[in-house]
């Protein structure tokens, strides 16, 4: 059974930075694609990052509000996903959860697609 565990969220000022770990137990997940998604109160949760990863080696993306400011990496040896999110802004408060084992890897963007899903750590950003 796979667990996914996120770590690294709490509350910081607009323009600062926060890293999010997402930290892999039961296997390895050095050959499956991950990614971030968020969920600000009211609102329909979002893609935000994806790192994903064929045969053809491995490829990042981004949702336009983060492009510039956020970076996905991973630790294949840690079995570790990150987050780095750089100049961060209110808008970016929300709820940060971390997915992967991405089933079509053309549908990255859409958090049902991914068999293994944390709970979450909360990014709050005043202003």
């Amino acid at each position: 059974q796979v667990q996914l565990v996120e770590s690294g969220g709490g509350l910081v000022q607009a323009g600062g930075s926060l890293r999010l770990s997402c930290a892999a137990s039961g296997r390895t997940l050095s050959s499956e694609s991950m990614a971030w998604f968020r969920q600000a109160p009211g609102k329909e949760r979002e893609f935000v990052a994806a790192i994903t990863r064929t045969g053809f080696g491995s490829s990042t993306y981004y949702a336009d509000s983060v492009k510039g400011r956020f970076t996905i990496s991973r630790d294949d040896a840690k079995n570790t996903a990150y987050l780095q999110m750089n100049s961060l802004k209110p808008e970016d408060t929300a709820v940060y959860i971390c997915a992967a084992n991405l089933l079509n890897d053309y549908r990255y963007r859409i958090f049902n697609e991914y068999n293994h899903r944390g709970q979450g750590t909360q990014v709050t950003v005043s202003s």
